[in-house]
């Protein structure tokens, strides 16, 4: 059920492998609620995946939440920076390094933009399972660029790394 009223779904990707990742998410969850114009309609299940890119570090805890929020995507993105630092990933990370928590804008209703620091719908998207198999706990969306439901570019992606569900849960925040 849609109870945005005129707002926009969206879904963001969150993942951690530093410190206490659960915790991480959970506190990144929490203070993603409390934005304005903002409320968690749906979080997925929890997933635990190797690293990619740079691979001598911890394995990612991974996460979708779906929001409904009144907010720009470029709002949306300086308030996921902000509670970036707030939870202590610092602003001039190693791209592919370890993170304390990592909050990127998967999907913003159906809205594509391409600004340089800002690219929805996120750009790899389609090209990593841990952010598609939590996003497919919530919904099912079409991805406005490329036409494809969620699952569909879940069945056709490459990504041929180790992904696992886990039995962690999120608290509920509402």
């Amino acid at each position: 059920m849609n109870l945005c009223n005129g707002s926009h779904i969206v879904f963001i990707g969150a993942g951690s492998n530093v410190g206490d990742r659960l915790q991480n998410l959970q506190h990144a969850l929490e203070m993603l609620d409390e934005l304005p114009l903002t409320f968690v309609e749906g979080v997925s299940g929890i997933y635990i995946s190797e690293p990619l890119g740079y691979t001598d570090q911890d394995w990612f805890y991974n996460a979708a939440f779906r929001l409904c929020t009144g907010l720009t995507p470029e709002r949306l993105l300086s308030y996921c920076k902000r509670i970036e630092v707030l939870i202590g990933r610092p602003a001039d990370h190693p791209r592919w390094g370890p993170r304390v928590i990592d909050l990127d804008i998967l999907l913003h209703g159906d809205t594509v933009c391409n600004l340089g620091h800002l690219t929805i719908p996120h750009p790899e998207l389609h090209n990593r399972k841990f952010a598609l198999l939590p996003l497919r706990d919530l919904a099912d969306p079409v991805h406005p660029v490329l036409g494809k439901k969620m699952h569909e570019l879940l069945e056709s992606c490459s990504d041929r790394s180790i992904i696992e569900r886990s039995d962690h849960t999120f608290i509920k925040i509402r």
